[in-house]
């Protein structure tokens, strides 16, 4: 029964979110991160009624969608090799790392080679943290004017993960920025990349994020508990 609480405490924390910001419940999309957790966790989240679920590992990922039901929709939300693009290509609804143009090169190859189009995220190292993958801001806006030319690669927003921090409102200034950039971007206009999605907020700040203008939060220990 646990996970089926954590679930209605978030969707209640999201609900509550929405309304501080004066926004619409409908705008955000709740991820949960279901990465080192074992499947019957997965099926009991499922049965409580989260459809979109968030992964780490390829190998994790391509091992579970066999074991769920079909109409779940599958986030790769974790670092991913150049090598491994062709396992999850047509298995994930989004990529939301996409944290270099190699990478993102070896997508649209891969994607024209199977003969689809792959919707990704790029990932924004924000606070520019050592220990993180992703553009810096001042990187993204040329990134997106080389992939606008990548017919099989669609880019639908952003994404970063903000600092760890024991009081989620020093990740305010982190969401801030980016949502600043993200609107600048989107009037922009540029072919090929559509700004809808902003991926930021996990379980210890994701309320902020909102408040900041988050459309997609990724909540793991929130819904599983603590791994």
């Amino acid at each position: 029964m646990e996970i089926r609480e954590n679930l209605q405490r978030i969707e209640e924390q999201i609900g509550e979110a929405c309304t501080r910001a004066g926004r619409d419940r409908r705008e955000v999309t709740l991820v949960a991160v279901s990465k080192t957790k074992p499947v019957d966790m997965l099926r009991s989240a499922y049965e409580a009624g989260a459809r979109q679920f968030g992964e780490n590992k390829v190998q994790e990922l391509t091992s579970k969608i066999p074991q769920l039901p079909s109409d779940i929709s599958w986030h790769m939300i974790g670092h991913l090799q150049t090598n491994k693009v062709r396992q999850i290509l047509g298995k994930t609804c989004l990529i939301h790392s996409a944290d270099s143009i190699r990478l993102v090169r070896e997508i649209e190859k891969e994607s024209a080679r199977q003969e689809q189009t792959t919707d990704i995220l790029l990932e924004v190292n924000v606070a520019r943290e050592e220990s993180k993958f992703g553009f810096f801001l001042e990187e993204v806006e040329e990134a997106l004017y080389i992939m606008k030319d990548f017919p099989h690669v669609k880019v639908r927003g952003l994404m970063t993960i903000a600092p760890f921090v024991s009081n989620a409102q020093q990740n305010r200034p982190v969401f801030r920025k980016l949502y600043q950039f993200y609107v600048d971007v989107k009037s922009k206009n540029i072919d090929n990349v559509t700004m809808d999605i902003l991926s930021m907020g996990m379980t210890g700040d994701f309320q902020v994020a909102i408040e900041e203008g988050a459309t997609m939060v990724r909540v793991g220990t929130g819904i599983f508990g603590a791994r």
